[in-house]
């Protein structure tokens, strides 16, 4: 079913009603209810404050649905994703990269002739203005992947000035093409600008893997064969992160958007959303766990910390805020680290203890109950460090898989042609109103605590 569909459907449900009663008045509210393709009913609360003079309070949106899409489809009880329809285990075992980006930004999987086109779009944008070479330059070595990210994707909005009239539909489909493509690179060179190592120029004649991998790896002085074995292997992680619904980058670069920012800026916040280490940075945790159990024989006694409530050590890796059952990417991942540990030769025990660890969470009724199953993040750290990434590295992968979500969903956002600027209200909790004092009469209040923010510190 098309986007459109589902609006329509929904509009056709709103004959059934939602009664809301407000005890203190007795008065009673029936508010529309709407009904998508798939998944949960929703009430339509848009006229409520002007009705009744009452805001809905849910912080963290964890009963709300800030808006209708078309795109992705997640049924966390059932553990099922899908991208207009097709399932992410078919989508990563059938599909690349690019087949996937096309479909989320079009509805549709390309026909041969449309995926030849889209391919050389895409692959003919991966080149940066060498101006922007300068902008590295400007960043220290040590500096985070993802600072410099947020950086140069910003700053391209200065250098693509034909691809930011958010009202042409061409211009936007343009700066979608462009940031595609260009993601790959700007990681790549924040890696190579880390170590002092040259950056190397994208091909026109490898797919998007395995550019990624040749601009991260490669060095002048050598000849880089890609391994496709550890191309496919790329090709999953980047199709398996591709979008996730509204996650909070992604709600991120739609409220960002909805103020009728550039798409450059757009996703540039969206960036910085994912940076957060509760939504980007799980599987460099999953790592760190990994190792801090160690050995196959320790893990009884973290299982055992896990358990106690006393105890406030969480397993990393383990449930996940919308599946309630198995994670449908955490299964390719699984196989998909099998292969590229394999195909590299090395024995990780780290792979050992994720799936003694999977084995406990599946059979353990703690686990089961409370249902906490492996998700996408459990594997995924395993496999890129093998093929060499760092794992301050990990969320920028992410953030160049995620880019195409971001986009498809900032898209569909402005063509629905009913554009408006997101502005959540709030539950206030301050002051009342108070009466103004000027400064030689105000009591001095010490407890403030300002005294020790410049008391003797030093002009930075």
């Amino acid at each position: 079913m098309s986007n459109s569909d589902a609006k329509a459907a929904a509009v056709e449900s709103a004959e059934k009603t939602f009664t809301l009663r407000d005890n203190t008045s007795g008065q009673t509210y029936e508010l529309p209810i709407l009904k998508g393709s798939e998944g949960p009913t929703a009430v339509d609360v848009r006229n409520l404050y002007g009705k009744s003079g009452v805001f809905l309070y849910d912080p963290g949106y964890t009963s709300t649905a800030s808006c209708s899409s078309g795109i992705t489809f997640i049924d966390g009880e059932n553990g099922i994703l899908r991208h207009r329809g097709y399932a992410i285990e078919d989508l990563a075992e059938h599909s690349d990269y690019l087949d996937v980006c096309y479909l989320l930004l079009h509805g549709e999987l390309p026909s041969p002739e449309e995926k030849t086109e889209f391919d050389y779009h895409i692959t003919h944008h991966s080149m940066l203005h060498e101006q922007l070479i300068y902008f590295y330059r400007g960043f220290r070595r040590d500096a985070h992947p993802m600072a410099i990210m947020v950086g140069v994707v910003g700053a391209l909005s200065a250098f693509y000035h034909d691809s930011t009239d958010i009202a042409d539909p061409q211009q936007r489909m343009v700066a979608s093409h462009r940031l595609i493509a260009k993601m790959a690179t700007i990681g790549s060179y924040a890696y190579k600008y880390s170590k002092g190592l040259p950056f190397i120029y994208p091909s026109n004649k490898l797919s998007y893997a395995e550019n990624l991998l040749k601009m991260m790896f490669a060095v002048p002085s050598d000849d880089f064969e890609v391994n496709p074995v550890l191309a496919k292997a790329m090709d999953r992680i980047l199709i398996l992160h591709a979008d996730h619904e509204q996650n909070a980058s992604t709600s991120t670069v739609r409220l960002a958007g909805s103020s009728g920012a550039n798409p450059f800026a757009c996703v540039a916040a969206g960036i910085a959303s994912l940076w957060g280490p509760a939504h980007g940075g799980a599987n460099e945790a999953v790592l760190k766990m990994l190792g801090e159990i160690s050995t196959k024989e320790r893990v009884p006694d973290f299982i055992k910390r896990a358990k106690d409530p006393d105890d406030d050590y969480r397993l990393m890796g383990f449930g996940h805020r919308v599946y309630k059952n198995y994670d449908p990417r955490a299964k390719v991942m699984r196989n998909t680290c099998h292969e590229v540990l394999n195909e590299l030769g090395i024995h990780d025990p780290r792979l050992e203890l994720a799936m003694e660890l999977e084995r406990i969470a599946l059979e353990d009724d703690y686990f089961i109950e409370r249902k906490l199953y492996p998700n996408v993040d459990f594997y995924s750290g395993i496999i890129l460090k093998a093929m060499g990434f760092p794992t301050n590295m990990f969320t920028a992968i992410f953030a160049i898989a995620r880019t195409v979500g971001w986009i498809a969903h900032w898209k569909e956002m402005l063509s629905e042609g009913t554009l408006q600027i997101g502005r959540p209200r709030q539950l206030y909790t301050g002051e009342r109103q108070r009466q103004f004092a000027t400064v030689d009469i105000r009591e001095h209040k010490q407890s403030r605590g300002w005294s020790w923010l410049w008391g003797n510190s030093k002009q930075d």
